[in-house]
């Protein structure tokens, strides 16, 4: 989607008058940004252990640039970053003029972050304008920010109930869920992928400064992709290659086909170039899996572990790309019928319209729970045209044979707004006025 955006600024600080904002006023009334920068980078960085990174990482002052401004927002259909992060708050706005002036803010932060740039230089007698962590300044390094608006927002506080996108809703248990609330749902969700992890640290920093008392945070997850081994799609913790099967995302049909809401549908107006987001955080029970049989775990997935093939394909070198095939199986005994990906997309006729989604997942490693263990999963994350598309497909699951290794704990359903088109345009423009 490059050729429908426009090159955002990079020419120094942006921030739109930030520091004489609604936000920094009450930042001064609830405490110096530096206060908030040390406290937030404790919850941040004090029990997640920082990611392995390699010696030679490259120019990162000049790192890639992924336009901000375009029809639909980056970090969608852009080839997924290294790193993660998906943060979901509560929006505290006293009335629809606050909010407004919040998602102005966003836009302004996530215009000025992804661009790179160098800052304004403070006196030594005054605190810094930026957290330093990058150096002076900012760094592209594939830096995206996908803003994202949960069913709650649309509630009475702001009149945004009648504008609330067709489909939005909370996310309920499936079958074996075990949803905790407190990793659960939010009214917005910020969706933050680099190349390294103290770009996605230093960007989520800076936005909880510029948003204080505005945003409060619900819930939060720091994550990686792990490197192809040794070739193709990359391996989630239980070693299998995840996230095979996916639309080509630089086919524009097949995009407004399966991800991106179309204008005149059923849909308000303003949701046109939006997309449904459905994120899944999901714990792996490592220990159990880990003493089943390769044979076993491959019927569970629906494809080889070594080669990512499906299980028709015997060698280690077949391509992962290969498609299962299932109309000469109907009884599952090459691809079993309660395997993952054959519920995923069993290719029937009756289930071919809620098969297709963009999946751009991610995995995690948290600190130790109170057992010592350590807490490892996913965090799944794709979009559709329409929420429906994946509860349908998630509903075919609750009977795979996955089900006794994992254990969904949050995450939630929201609305990836539309993109913010040039420099006068914010996020939420059109549902806001």
């Amino acid at each position: 989607m490059a050729d429908e955006r426009t090159r955002a600024r990079a020419d120094g600080w942006h921030g739109a008058g930030c520091p004489a904002s609604l936000f920094a006023r009450r930042s001064i009334l609830q405490g110096t940004a530096a206060g908030l920068v040390a406290a937030a980078g404790e919850s941040l960085l004090g029990g997640d252990a920082a990611l392995a990174e390699g010696a030679s990482g490259g120019d990162r002052t000049t790192g890639s640039l992924i336009p901000f401004h375009g029809y639909h927002q980056a970090g969608i259909a852009t080839p997924p970053q290294t790193v993660g992060a998906f943060s979901a708050f509560d929006v505290t706005a006293s009335d629809r003029r606050e909010l407004t002036e919040l998602l102005r803010t966003l836009t302004e932060r996530a215009r000025f972050l992804t661009a790179g740039g160098t800052g304004p230089k403070a006196s030594p007698n005054e605190p810094p304008p930026d957290n330093g962590i990058l150096g002076p300044g900012t760094v592209r390094d594939d830096l995206t920010i996908t803003v994202a608006v949960g069913a709650t927002l649309f509630d009475d506080r702001y009149g945004l109930r009648p504008r609330k996108p067709v489909q939005l809703k909370t996310m309920t248990p499936f079958l074996h869920d075990d949803l905790d609330p407190a990793l659960s749902q939010g009214d917005l969700l910020l969706q933050v992928c680099s190349g390294h992890r103290d770009t996605t640290v230093h960007t989520t920093l800076d936005i909880l400064a510029h948003t204080k008392g505005v945003l409060k945070p619900r819930w939060r997850f720091h994550c990686q992709r792990n490197p192809p081994r040794p070739t193709g799609i990359p391996r989630d913790w239980f070693g299998f290659k995840d996230g095979i099967t996916n639309p080509d995302a630089t086919n524009t049909a097949l995009m407004d086909k399966v991800v991106w809401v179309q204008p005149n549908t059923a849909e308000p107006a303003w949701t046109a170039g939006g997309t449904y987001q459905a994120v899944r955080v999901v714990h792996f029970y490592l220990d159990a899996w880990q003493k089943v049989p390769v044979a076993q775990q491959e019927r569970i997935f629906g494809r080889r572990k070594i080669s990512g093939a499906p299980l028709y394909a015997l060698s280690d070198t077949a391509p992962d790309t290969f498609d299962p095939i299932y109309t000469n199986d109907p009884q599952g005994l090459i691809t079993p019928l309660n395997c993952h990906v054959r519920l995923a997309n069993p290719q029937t006729p009756q289930t071919a319209s809620t098969s297709a989604i963009l999946r751009r997942s991610y995995d995690y490693e948290r600190s130790p729970d109170v057992d010592g263990d350590l807490d490892l999963g996913h965090v799944f994350c794709c979009f559709q045209r329409e929420l429906d598309t994946y509860i349908a497909m998630q509903t075919r699951l609750e009977g795979e044979a996955l089900v006794p290794y994992i254990s969904p704990r949050g995450g939630g359903y929201f609305f990836a707004l539309p993109g913010v088109r040039d420099e006068r345009d914010y996020f939420a423009r059109g549902l806001l006025t």
